[in-house]
């Protein structure tokens, strides 16, 4: 990944390597800080442009919210600073990361009733989350022995930094028995999602799609389902099981880092039956290319040209 050199931290831009906190920063001891993902497209017309960047600020301020703590700037301010950001990185295409933290105060659970709170925005290169073959050929998938967490458990709405320890050892879990992703189940053992991204499968010309019991909103995700309505398609939030979606015709994974990306194997069997069986299917296809069409402002329909914010 290529990183952008210089970050915005609490209200200045500064070299990476000189936003430096503490060691007895809370956040670094238990997990209480909150962050979005956001992409930044190259646009046909030139220059970039920030995909639905007011609806991530708005998760952003209430991921905070739910833990409990008011955001330190406006969302117009931390939309400026992104925009600062991107500029001096000289990035027109980039992911943007926000992170809301607590730092250098007290060091029991509880940091107090006004902790001192810190913001960055940090940019980096990043590019196919699953790498390209996963985009191109479709990724390989299992169902992790780890449980999406219940709902009373952790805010399941609030995109918090110590929620994503479970992503991690998910994560790492299918890498080390060699697939790209696991596939999470939640506490009554249906499908939710992925460690970073949410969850779709075709059949039958019908998409379904996990319902917010215990998952994030995603923004992409919401973003796919407008699409693929948009195209006539019957779109479906309901539950399912792993076996179902085994025979599955098409399944695939969204989210701001996975974009669209197919899956064509899940737990040892291919996906897909006949000529499309293990391979990219047609739904996904076109998707993933109205997608990125629609990112770059290649195609502006009428949901379309609202997503996107010129970098300025």
């Amino acid at each position: 990944m290529k990183r952008g050199p210089m970050v915005w931290f609490d209200g200045r831009l500064v070299p990476a390597e000189q936003a430096q906190v503490s060691l007895f920063t809370h956040t670094l001891h238990y997990g209480v800080g909150a962050f979005e993902g956001i992409r930044a497209y190259a646009q046909k017309s030139g220059g970039g442009a920030v995909f639905r960047l007011r609806e991530h600020m708005i998760r952003f301020e209430e991921s905070w919210k739910i833990a409990g703590f008011k955001m330190p700037y406006t969302i117009e301010e931390l939309e400026k600073a992104i925009f600062e950001t991107c500029k001096a990185n000289q990035f027109d295409e980039c992911y943007i990361r926000p992170l809301v933290f607590i730092g250098d105060g007290p060091l029991g659970i509880n940091p107090g009733d006004n902790p001192p709170v810190s913001v960055c925005i940090l940019t980096w290169v990043w590019p196919a989350y699953l790498g390209a073959k996963g985009v191109t050929q479709g990724a390989r998938v299992r169902v992790s022995s780890f449980v999406r967490p219940h709902v009373n458990s952790t805010m399941t709405k609030g995109k918090i930094s110590g929620h994503y320890v479970n992503s991690v050892l998910a994560k790492r879990e299918a890498l080390q028995s060699g697939v790209d992703e696991s596939l999470m189940v939640d506490t009554e053992g249906y499908l939710a999602e992925a460690t970073g991204a949410n969850l779709f499968m075709v059949k039958g010309g019908i998409v379904k799609t996990t319902p917010l019991n215990s998952i994030l909103n995603g923004i992409t995700r919401t973003s796919i389902i407008t699409i693929l309505r948009s195209q006539g398609l019957e779109v479906q939030e309901v539950r399912f099981t792993r076996d179902e979606l085994w025979c599955a015709d098409e399944v695939f994974l969204s989210g701001t880092a996975a974009e669209v990306t197919p899956v064509r194997e899940i737990d040892g069997r291919p996906v897909g039956r006949g000529p499309h069986e293990g391979k990219v299917g047609p739904v996904t296809a076109a998707l993933q290319s109205r997608f990125q069409a629609i990112a770059r402002g290649e195609e502006r329909p009428e949901f379309g040209a609202k997503w996107l914010t010129p970098i300025r």
